[in-house]
């Protein structure tokens, strides 16, 4: 029951973070209201780092960013080694 509702969880994480990251680069294109780049990274952190980097490739957004970058895919790692603690 636990590992179903926490790969729900993270591929709704992920899917929200993959579609915010593509709205604030439409926003940024066309001059508007912004998403805080502290919520894309928070939304990383919490689950959706797959999410933010293949926002970031989709959409060639925030691939400049050395916090974004570099982060992202530190995260990811983070994101793996927790998993793989929690497991052994």
């Amino acid at each position: 029951m636990a590992m179903t509702t926490f790969f729900y969880y993270i591929t709704a994480i992920n899917a929200i973070t993959f579609l915010v990251y593509g709205i604030d680069k439409y926003k940024a294109k066309r001059g508007k209201w912004r998403v805080p780049e502290s919520t894309l990274l928070w939304l990383a952190v919490i689950g959706g780092s797959i999410g933010a980097y293949l926002g970031m490739r989709m959409w060639h957004h925030k691939t400049m960013h050395s916090k974004f970058k570099y982060g992202i895919p530190v995260i990811i790692v983070l994101h793996v080694l927790f998993l793989y603690a929690i497991r052994t």
